[in-house]
């Protein structure tokens, strides 16, 4: 199943791709996204030549239909990374790794920032989600895109938040 997600933030491209390759960013933002639990982060290289960012989290099952439960458990844990390549033209790209495991789901696709108009970037998601469990796996993946999804736009409005310099982000 193919995935896109547009995020709108309120900043220029390198400030984003230095705010995503903070770690303290990166943390504070994934607590926000999702109501599970962040366990790990890892942020490795720097904005100027590529960084990789690692996240790994917990989440609860209610974030999917309750006929899929029964395949995935009593969480899911979700490891996401990101490996961001060197400034091009004013734009970044870069690849997306999402698993869930317990879960036989994974999407795997591109991830970029483009300048707007306005001063603001787009963050675009794009990938394939699949599922390989037996007979199910149509609707797992599409469980697992809505998971994917939904934690994505999580992530897009805890950054418009930090950017903003919002009350939540008084809190960093």
């Amino acid at each position: 199943m193919h995935l896109t997600v547009e995020l709108t933030i309120p900043a220029d491209v390198e400030d984003v791709a230095a705010a995503l390759a903070d770690e303290t960013f990166v943390r504070w933002r994934a607590d926000r996204a999702a109501s599970g639990s962040v366990e790990q982060v890892d942020v490795s290289g720097t904005p100027a030549d590529g960084f990789t960012v690692a996240v790994r989290r917990t989440l609860p099952t209610d974030l999917i239909p309750p006929q899929v439960r029964p395949f995935v458990g009593d969480h899911l844990e979700v490891r996401q990374a990101e490996a961001w390549e060197a400034p091009s033209e004013g734009r970044r790209v870069g690849t997306v790794a999402v698993e869930i495991t317990g879960a036989p789901v994974r999407l795997t696709g591109t991830v970029r920032l483009e300048p707007l108009p306005d001063g603001g970037c787009r963050q675009v998601y794009e990938g394939d989600v699949r599922a390989s469990v037996p007979l199910f796996g149509d609707a797992v993946a599409r469980a697992a895109a809505r998971t994917v999804r939904t934690t994505l736009e999580a992530e897009g409005a805890a950054a418009g938040a930090w950017f903003e310099g919002g009350e939540d982000a008084t809190a960093r």
